[in-house]
């Protein structure tokens, strides 16, 4: 098998990404993988795709740390690839972070992944339901019972009237953005800085005005799908807890969180149920749950991360179980020779 991750930029990658170890793994299995940056693709005139890639060499590597030596060092392959040859594209990259001069970023591995796509190659996530998802709007397009209630608005008098209905208290972030930046708790003794916490977020557009949920003291829980299924490779749910640390709010990990092990129960099984119809009809392959309580805070559809995290704490390798699934649309799509829906087969 042949599949290419496209990521941001191959020179920020780092050994713990959850991309990283897909990759690993696929390369561990004998499988040709290559890093495709978000500038790497060119569009012939022939209406084939190539790309500038990287690939650490066959074998079998032992650790995160030599495997990302070997794809970043000079002893790496670089070489000119055919997209259109490969098995399967997997768009990895994250257009919160593509911001400022980079903003040309954001669509590249949706506009590159549509035309490979056309051309038989297995695009996950598939790139027309990830062009609906390039922002936190598109939480808002899944069933209200998941969701906290919720505002998105630029206007401060309309945000402000929102809080005010909340009894003061509820969660301010950007529209755009990941990893817990500018996102405010407003509790009643804030009414006098107010203005200038709105202002701080709406400065770089649109805000998000929502319902706070007291569970979220407790931290969240990152639950994977795959197929639009909770992941479980044998017997253990792909998932792990983050907890607050101290009095910030945010349990992302690289804002100050901490890890733990997830109990995955009734409440969280019964949220992915609800979102799988929608996930599945967007041709979403690997997603990751946020849920606080008995309500998501968030789906993450573009690069998930945190396979390490829960293979921490549930000891099993799932990477090795993705690939096999991706091994497994590989086989359906050579019985078809390239003729299928790429929705149909991205989760599949």
């Amino acid at each position: 098998m042949r599949i290419g991750f496209m990521v941001n930029d191959i020179k920020t990658e780092e050994a713990i990404y959850s991309t990283t170890r897909l990759a690993m793994q696929a390369t561990n299995m004998g499988h040709e993988a290559w890093h495709i940056g978000a500038s790497d693709f060119a569009y012939n005139k022939d209406e084939t795709i190539h790309a500038h890639a990287r690939g650490a060499k066959p074998g079998n590597y032992k650790s995160l740390e030599t495997f990302m030596a070997a794809l970043q060092g000079p002893k790496a392959r670089v070489e000119t690839i055919s997209v259109d040859d490969l098995d399967v594209l997997m768009l990895r990259s994250d257009p919160s972070t593509e911001i400022g001069p980079r903003a040309w970023a954001q669509t590249a591995g949706i506009n590159f992944g549509r035309v490979a796509m056309r051309h038989g190659v297995i695009v996950v996530n598939d790139p027309n339901g990830l062009a609906k998802a390039t922002n936190k709007m598109y939480f808002q397009l899944f069933p209200e019972e998941v969701r906290p209630r919720t505002v998105i608005s630029r206007d401060r008098d309309e945000i402000k009237r929102f809080i005010k209905e909340e009894d003061g208290t509820a969660v301010l972030k950007p529209l755009q953005g990941s990893g817990g930046q500018g996102v405010f708790l407003v509790r009643p003794s804030d009414v006098s800085n107010l203005n200038q916490m709105i202002d701080a977020v709406i400065r770089d557009g649109y805000a998000i005005a929502q319902q706070y949920l007291p569970a979220a003291t407790e931290g969240d829980t990152r639950l994977f799908l795959i197929n639009g299924r909770p992941y479980r490779y044998k017997g253990r749910y792909a998932a792990f807890r983050r907890i607050r640390s101290g009095d910030d709010m945010r349990s992302n990990v690289h804002s100050g969180g901490q890890k733990a092990a997830a109990e995955i129960g009734e409440t969280a099984l019964r949220l992915a149920e609800i979102v799988r119809p929608k996930l599945v009809k967007d041709g979403m392959f690997l997603v990751g749950l946020d849920i606080v309580g008995d309500k998501l805070m968030e789906i993450n559809v573009f690069s998930p991360g945190g396979l390490g995290s829960a293979r921490l704490f549930e000891k099993v390798n799932f990477s090795m179980g993705i690939i096999q699934a991706i091994e497994r649309k590989v086989d359906y799509m050579k019985y078809y020779r390239r003729n299928f829906d790429n929705v149909d087969l991205a989760t599949l």
